[in-house]
Formats: structure tokens, C-alpha cells, sequence
């Protein structure tokens, strides 16, 4: 089974702006148009058999209709693992994740960069707490961002010191550990122990024999097939790491038996 870690889409009313603001930021084109039916369809093309939706809260005030939405996808999509969303700034960030539990959803996912927050920053430390004593994964992007090249909210120094304070939270990395920072991901990240996952959205820029000394170094039963769709296809992904010298059995992980063990989903 090939799982996609990481896929965005968007409540139709609001996935026209979306994908525009995000087309601008990102400076070229995305692969679909931010609907799930187009995701859907790529998922089709690209031989993935179910994908996880990540939604993200930029606003405090945009918590409940983002998780609303993701609770509705969820049911009604079952290809589609959908994930929801809290804000620190959120005066109930604590509730609305026990919310999200409550709804069915699968795991969190937080952007530092979007959010405004340094992934460390002790202030989230009541809602790392709540996340993990919900036992629910969180997803953060990691490393650059375009929205604010000029300071990463979640480098892997700063990754490694929020991991070390939450052990129990169960973390995954995208982009594998931190977008364009791949040597230091090897450096300072890679191989720590603990319930610390990569995935790998948006690394056709990482270097073949870089990302396979991160995946031999931190073991590649840590490491989730992601995409980032729609901004990276899940067939380049994949013929990447079709092409670096992984066993068929590492590449079986990789592409689904990881994100089940973590999803404690059984098909």
C-alpha cells in the first residue's frame, strides 16, 4: 500500500484564495486547484492508494471550522486520512485538540511559520503536553518556508530541544527533518532515539546520496512517503526513492507500513 503523509486540499469555499495566496508565496504553479476531487485524481495517476489531508489553523479563529471540515472529509472521503488543526494562540487550544480526538480525526499538524511560533517556544509547552497525552501525532513543517525565508520557526537545533523536552510526543518533520537543511537534519537529528519520523514532502532538491545516509542513519522504520501535494508529486517522490539503494523491504516501510503503525490503522 503506497500512503502519502502529506497532502494538502481546502473547504471549496475558501480553496480558489487559498490556492492563489499560496500560488504567490511559492512562486510557480501548484498541481491541482486545492479541491480534494483533483487530489483525488492525481492520487489516481500517481499509484497512491490513500493520502493524509493536512489542514492548518492560521488564525486562532479559524480552529473549529478547520477541524469541522476535516471531520466531514474524513467521513465521507475513504481514501482520505484527514488531520486537524490547533493554534497556540488559541485561548482553548488545549480543548480543541481533545476536540479533534473527539471528531475522529487522525493527528495535528502545526506550522510554526504560518502560526507564528518558534517550534521550542516554552509557551506551546501546555499544548505539546495536551497532544501527547491524547497520544495523537503532530506534524510540523520544518526548516525553510518561503512565507518567512529569513527566520525558520523550526530548525533541527531547536527541533532536537523541543524533543528532548516532550519525549513522549509523538513528532513527525516534514520535508525530511527541514526543508533545505538536510545537512544539519544529518548532523544533529538524524538517529536520535525516540518517536521522532520524517516524511518526505518536497525533498526532489535533496541530494540522493544525502537523503539516503539521513534515512540509513535514522532508520528507515522512521521515515514516512510524503509529497506535499500539490506543490511536489508523489511519483517524483517515489521514483526518488525508487532510485537510491533501499531494500524492497525498507521501501515497504517507507511507503505505507510506517504510516499505519503510527496511524494505528490496520488496512
Amino acid at each position: 500500500m503506497m500512503i502519502d503523509f502529506h497532502t494538502h486540499a481546502f473547504n471549496p469555499k475558501i480553496a480558489d484564495r487559498a490556492i492563489a495566496q499560496l500560488e504567490k508565496n511559492a512562486g510557480f504553479p501548484p498541481l491541482t486547484r486545492g479541491r480534494t476531487e483533483q487530489l483525488l485524481d492525481r492520487m489516481d495517476e500517481w499509484g497512491v492508494d490513500k493520502s493524509v489531508v493536512l489542514s492548518i489553523a492560521t488564525k486562532p479563529a479559524q480552529q473549529t471550522v478547520v477541524n469541522n471540515w476535516a471531520a466531514k472529509l474524513d467521513k465521507e472521503e475513504p481514501r482520505l486520512i484527514a488531520f486537524g488543526s490547533v493554534h497556540p494562540d488559541a485561548e482553548d487550544c488545549c480543548e480543541e485538540a481533545e476536540r479533534i480526538k473527539e471528531l475522529g480525526l487522525h493527528g495535528i499538524k502545526l506550522h510554526p511559520d504560518y502560526q507564528r511560533f518558534m517550534v521550542d517556544d516554552p509557551r506551546v509547552d501546555e499544548l505539546y503536553d495536551c497532544i501527547a497525552e491524547l497520544g495523537l501525532p503532530v506534524i510540523f513543517h520544518a526548516g525553510l518556508d518561503v512565507v518567512s525565508p529569513d527566520l525558520i520557526h523550526c530548525p533541527p537545533e531547536r527541533a532536537l530541544k523541543l524533543m528532548r523536552r516532550h519525549p513522549k510526543l509523538k513528532m513527525v518533520l516534514a520535508h525530511l527533518g527541514g526543508n533545505e537543511q538536510w545537512q544539519q537534519v544529518y548532523d544533529v537529528l538524524a538517529g536520535v532515539e525516540g518517536e521522532l519520523y520524517f516524511d518526505t514532502a518536497f525533498t526532489t532538491a535533496c541530494p540522493d546520496e544525502l537523503m539516503m545516509a539521513i534515512i540509513r542513519k535514522h532508520g528507515a522504520e522512521r521515515i514516512l512517503f510524503g509529497s506535499d501535494c500539490p506543490w511536489d508529486s508523489a511519483a517524483r517522490i517515489a521514483e526518488k526513492l525508487l532510485r537510491i539503494d533501499l531494500t524492497d523491504d525498507e521501501r515497504d516501510l517507507i511507503f505505507g507500513k510506517n504510516a499505519l503503525v503510527l496511524l494505528d490503522m490496520n488496512t
